[in-house]
């Protein structure tokens, strides 16, 4: 065994046993949000009309809502077409490297919800959409557009 050196034995007692260092952090440089969020709602709207996805809507919830960013509502023709459309989007969100996104609804067909993060999206058949009136629920502020129905 190696006989241990006075000075390092004096400086390991010199220095404080319950201090702990920060570890160097490298500055990370991240995209702004909005452009994040732009090209999010512009991958998302593109996959929604290459699957003829029909009346699609985005509602900003910025400052409305902490649970995402944007909403965006779509209607397929029927339940087949509306899941159809909800699994390409997923996949395709994932080959774009947004990892894997949940979706709910899509056995029955009717209302599938698929969660891309910042942003959410609705996708109905004709019926449901008119019945749950997602858009009319967000657009409080929109009093005209309520009128007009």
């Amino acid at each position: 065994m190696k006989p241990v050196k006075a000075k390092a034995v004096k400086a390991a007692k010199a220095a404080p046993k319950n201090v702990v260092r920060p570890a160097k952090a490298e500055p990370q440089v991240q995209p702004p949000a909005q452009k994040k969020d732009t090209e999010l709602l512009s991958r998302i709207v593109k996959s929604l009309d290459d699957d003829k996805a029909e009346d699609i809507v985005t509602i900003d919830l910025e400052g409305r809502s902490s649970l995402a960013d944007a909403l965006i509502i779509a209607t397929g023709r029927s339940s087949r077409h509306v899941a159809s459309i909800a699994e390409h989007l997923a996949r395709k969100l994932k080959e774009a490297g947004y990892g894997t996104r949940p979706i709910d609804g899509a056995s029955q067909g009717d209302w599938v919800l698929v969660d891309a993060g910042d942003v959410i999206v609705h996708i109905f058949r004709p019926e449901v959409r008119t019945y749950y009136d997602l858009e009319g629920m967000w657009r409080v502020d929109e009093p005209a557009a309520r009128a007009a129905r």
